[in-house]
């Protein structure tokens, strides 16, 4: 796993700090099913950029769709045709035997050491302009453990 750099956490700093948050290049979530044709690729590249395999910072909009959101890590799955991106969110709360979330174990994302899980029941779009910072480029065999899931349950590529 390559290490990028450690983003800052928090979520009531102001918006400018969080790229995704508003405007064209906002974070919002996609519908797995019709987005489209979707290529899964293992495609990390260290160049700033957020690309396919490398765990990203963002403003992710809470499920309520009321304003509200958090800057948090997401797992970039695949670019679409457009240029945006797809990804599923990180979380470090528990998610033992649920069949919504994959078990991805530790890693630099966060800077507490927890363990992360990752949510394959919602996916999110987000822009290159969208996206804070790298994190890190995630391993291939985690990643591909991630794409199965959303290929068995989307029927991706």
């Amino acid at each position: 796993m390559t290490t990028f750099s450690s983003p800052a956490h928090g979520a009531g700093s102001a918006a400018h700090e969080f790229p995704g948050r508003n405007g064209p290049t906002a974070t919002t979530e996609a519908d797995p099913h019709r987005v489209g044709p979707v290529r899964t690729e293992f495609a990390p590249d260290h160049d700033g950029d957020p690309d396919p395999g490398e765990i990203v910072w963002t403003w992710v909009p809470y499920e309520e769709n009321d304003g509200r959101g958090k800057d948090r890590p997401v797992l970039v799955v695949a670019r679409e045709e457009q240029g945006t991106l797809l990804a599923v969110q990180l979380s470090s709360k528990r998610h033992d035997r649920d069949a919504d979330w994959v078990a991805l174990g530790q890693g630099p994302w966060d800077r507490e050491g927890r363990d992360s899980w990752i949510a394959v029941d919602r996916v999110i779009r987000l822009h290159e302009q969208g996206m804070r910072r790298e994190a890190c480029a995630l391993d291939r065999g985690r990643f591909n453990l991630v794409v199965n899931r959303l290929r068995e349950r989307y029927g991706w590529s």
